[in-house]
This record gives structure tokens, sequence and C-alpha cells, in this order.
């Protein structure tokens, strides 16, 4: 369903990637990290929250470009060797396998910088590049804090394995999909009150997502992934079906969809492409 918004998405992050003065070793390693596969479901977020409140699209591309080059900055640092030490990112040799170690971090270091850049550059209002560059940036850290609990650890003294995990899936993978909806309706001027209703509605499928994400990992083979399966479950970490139960974490999932929607229902029909996106995560088989 995303696929005319994946095509726009690629070709301006090609663009974007193609205008700057970098060494060609470090735009060839951008370039193998983030213009081949994946969802695009951070971006496309982006321009469909934009386009759900009354906004036009092409004001959200460099948003959107901005929060995929975060994301796949920390997906190259998270198959580190010091980090998860993964070899397989959307069917390929993870990027530091392909380019070393040094190459990766400095590749996703750049991709941070990149994408400040394209939003200090965007041919938006001052007062909108300035909120959207704080929900990024917030956003960006409580990734990173949610990463520092899966790896490391350093929660609060007294949590229960169930208030672990809701930290770390809200955020390491919920503050990004949340951000992604309050960017793109700050870039359609939205008002608080619908700028409340797709918070509600990121929040939703951002736990949502990840807990899909625990599933698939237990359910489904290496191959059908593009990543390795079972990783997190022999790891030790903490996942909604190890903590949860697998039926519970299908119910949490449906639970999450529903209000996915009912965060939605008061803008009508222009919220139906983010509609079909919820209802499509709930499913999804990779």
């Amino acid at each position: 369903m995303l696929t005319p918004v994946i095509s726009e998405i690629d070709a301006y992050l090609a663009s974007v990637l193609n205008a700057r003065e970098l060494p060609e070793i470090l735009r060839g390693a951008i370039s193998y990290a983030t213009l081949y596969g994946g969802k695009r479901l951070r971006p496309a977020l982006v321009l469909l929250a934009c386009e759900a409140v009354g906004g036009d699209r092409a004001d959200a591309l460099p948003p959107a470009a901005a929060i995929e080059l975060i994301h796949n900055f920390s997906l190259v640092h998270d198959d580190l060797p010091s980090m998860d030490d993964d070899a397989l990112r959307r069917g390929r040799p993870t990027l530091h396998v392909q380019a070393g170690e040094a190459m990766a971090t400095l590749a996703g270091d750049a991709m941070v910088s990149i994408a400040f850049e394209l939003i200090a550059e965007a041919s938006l209002d001052a007062d909108v590049r300035s909120r959207i560059v704080r929900e990024l940036a917030s956003a960006t850290t409580a990734m990173i804090t949610g990463q520092v609990h899966d790896t490391v650890g350093g929660f609060p003294d007294g949590l229960s394995d169930e208030q672990r995990l809701g930290a770390i899936h809200r955020n390491k993978t919920g503050a990004l999909l949340r951000a992604a909806c309050r960017m793109g309706a700050i870039c359609g001027h939205a008002d608080e009150k619908v700028l409340g209703r797709l918070d509600r509605y990121g929040e939703a499928i951002g736990v949502m997502f990840q807990i899909v994400d625990d599933l698939l990992d237990v359910t489904q083979s290496t191959e059908h992934l593009g990543k390795a399966a079972g990783k997190d479950l022999s790891a030790g970490k903490l996942t909604w079906p190890g903590v949860m139960g697998i039926e519970r974490s299908k119910d949490d999932v449906r639970a999450l969809q529903a209000e996915a929607r009912d965060a939605l229902a008061p803008l009508g029909d222009a919220a139906e492409p983010l509609r079909r996106l919820g209802d499509h995560l709930a499913v999804r088989t990779r």
C-alpha cells in the first residue's frame, strides 16, 4: 500500500545524498545502508500525517527524509559487533560486514548530521523548523535511551519485567514512530487537539510495531525476515512473548490496533491512509 510513497521517499533520499559534498566512500556507505530496502514506515508516517491534517506533502519531504536517516543510523550502529553483532540486515550483509566497522560508525554519524541539515534547509516557517528539530532530537535521545536499556540495562530500581519491557519498546522503537506522526502534523500546521490525536495514534502503533516484531522473531525464519530470527531469545533479551506469552501478545496487538483506529476517528476520511497502514502493521509477516 505504500509503494508510491516509498518511491517518492527513495527518489528524494537519493537526490539528497547525491547533492552532498561527501567522500565517495562515505556516500557509498550511507547509500548502501539507506537506499536499498527498508519499509520506509517512519517517513511515510510523516507524509501521511501531514496530508491527514490538510498539509502539503511536499513540505513534509525534508523531515521525512531526516527521520529515515536517523532510523538507518540506529540500525547501522545497532548491528555493530559492540552492540548486537548482526551480520544480516534486509537480506544483505550489514554495513560493518560490507565496509568495515570504522566506515559503518562514521556513516551512522554522518546520517545524524545530514538529517538535521535537511530540516534546517527546508522551506518551512522558522517556528515549524524549530519544532520539528525539537521533536526529532527528543525522539532520537529517547531511542538511544531505549537501546541503552535493551543492551546495557540501567533501569530504575524496583521495575518489573513488564515495566522494563514497556520502557524499552516505548523508547527504542516507539519514540521515532510517534515523532514521525507529530512531525507530519506540525508540517501541516495542525492545532493542538489534532496533534494530540496523531500523538495517540503514533504511541499505539509504535508499541504495536515492536510487539509484532517480537512475535515474528519467534514465529518466522531468518530467510523470511531478512535478518537473524530468534536472536533476542537466545541473547536473553526481554521480549513481549517472552514476558507476556504469545497469546497475550496477540491480544495486546489487537487492543493497540483498536486504540490507533479510535485516535484517528475524528479526522474522518483524510486519515484513511493512516488507518489502513495501522491495520496492516498489526498483521504484517515481516
